[in-house]
């Protein structure tokens, strides 16, 4: 019997002969890799020694699943389940632009642009990711082409200890435009593995939205990966709404690499009974005049765990750097954690960075003022945990998302007990 995540396996997936060896290779550096453990730096406060590859075996059920709830008006919808395409709808319109929206094998540039970015960035699991792909997605936006209403995936996982392992790169031409809403949802109650990788390129004065909405089940184990790069004067903004799975870990690694390329990095993230969210950030600037602001702000109640751990490094060459990186924390009772541990490492004189990481329960002095003024406690403080998270979600690329991610928050809300929490 072949072994689940061997050479072998990864070599029986299918596809163009291309995709077909550069899977097998992935494998064989994976079989290779040392598997990391807390021990590492950047696996500090993980939970990495509680999974069990073993545990998991790639999905084989790739039937249709229930269309999930989507709030904005969008140009193209492709649906994934499992790893593989069920359903690709582009308007006609899109079409005509020269936009390709679909199955990356059957792109003509394809093969050029899986790895384009990841490859440069490439790590434990973005190896298992690339071994075990079934269905890369591309979205190809050409030069000058302003595509003005967002691009939907949705990626669902079902199957008990089933592992699934979307693909999604994203390239925008030269003064090109697009958003893209990246919708990951999994059943309930089954123990799934889901590990994605995203690869957002960004051309000389391309302007790139991306935005991943995590809802996954309660026993959903991720590893994923948002790895990005901005060419010269291009902007590449990258959000992250997470609110389900058992562990979910997203690492976000962007790289400015063309003079005056800048980069939006936000969050906005509720875990609770006993979910860990985890997050690590690269804003990694190499060229010269470049900008980033990283804001990510979160809730923690019950006995859910937030880590957050960032890093901006500026290269020797990249002088007019200007990088901010910011992390805020609010614990909703004390069972709940939070981690927050942000970091510099620069090469040049001449830059502005700062960095900021806050972990408090909620301000007694607000929810005085709201008291005060006759708003029962529980609805003070529900008030208090909205408006903190609004910053983020007034900021993020796909606008119209923000009405249903700000419902996700009040449903979290409805379920915990606010009103004796511990100051």
């Amino acid at each position: 019997m072949v072994p689940a995540f061997s050479p072998e396996a990864a070599a029986e997936i299918g596809g163009p002969d291309w995709l077909v060896s550069r899977r097998t290779a992935a494998a064989e550096r994976f079989v290779a890799a040392t598997p990391p453990t807390i021990n590492d730096e950047e696996w500090r406060y993980s939970r990495i020694g509680d999974f069990q590859l073993d545990d998991y075996v790639p999905s084989v059920r790739f039937g249709d699943a229930p269309m999930p709830q989507i709030d904005v008006e969008p140009t193209a919808v492709v649906r994934c389940v499992n790893g593989r395409v069920v359903v690709v709808d582009v308007d006609d319109e899109l079409v005509a632009q020269g936009v390709y929206v679909g199955l990356l094998a059957d792109s003509p540039v394809g093969q050029e642009r899986l790895g384009a970015i990841a490859d440069e960035a490439s790590d434990y699991f973005t190896l298992l990711n690339d071994a075990f792909t079934d269905s890369p997605l591309l979205i190809d936006v050409p030069n000058g082409v302003v595509v003005d209403r967002p691009i939907v995936v949705t990626h669902h996982a079902s199957g008990d200890r089933g592992a699934t392992f979307p693909r999604l790169v994203i390239r925008v031409g030269e003064n090109a435009q697009a958003s893209v809403m990246d919708l990951h949802t999994s059943e309930p109650d089954e123990l799934i593995f889901m590990c994605p990788l995203v690869e957002l390129d960004a051309a000389a004065g391309g302007r790139l939205g991306y935005l991943k909405v995590q809802q996954q089940g309660n026993r959903t184990w991720q590893f994923g990966s948002v790895v990005s790069r901005a060419g010269r004067d291009a902007t590449i903004s990258a959000a992250t709404a997470a609110f389900g799975g058992e562990y979910s870990r997203t690492r976000a690694d962007t790289r400015l690499a063309g003079r005056g390329a800048h980069g939006d990095l936000l969050a906005v993230y509720f875990g609770d009974d006993a979910q860990t969210l985890d997050f690590r950030t690269y804003q990694d600037h190499q060229a010269p005049d470049t900008t980033s602001n990283l804001l990510y702000k979160g809730v923690v109640a019950g006995e859910a765990r937030s880590i957050y751990t960032g890093l901006i490094r500026v290269g020797p060459d990249a002088r007019g750097t200007n990088a901010f990186q910011t992390n805020r924390n609010l614990k909703l009772g004390p069972d709940a954690w939070a981690e927050s541990v942000p970091k510099l490492e620069i090469e040049n004189n001449d830059v502005k960075c700062s960095h900021a990481s806050t972990v408090s329960p909620i301000d007694e002095e607000q929810q005085f003022y709201l008291e005060s003024r006759g708003v029962p406690t529980g609805d003070a403080q529900r008030l208090i945990v909205a408006g903190f998270l609004a910053e983020v979600l007034e900021s993020i690329p796909v606008a119209a998302a923000a009405p249903g991610l700000r419902l996700a928050i009040a449903d979290k809300l409805a379920r915990q007990s606010l009103v004796g929490v511990e100051q």
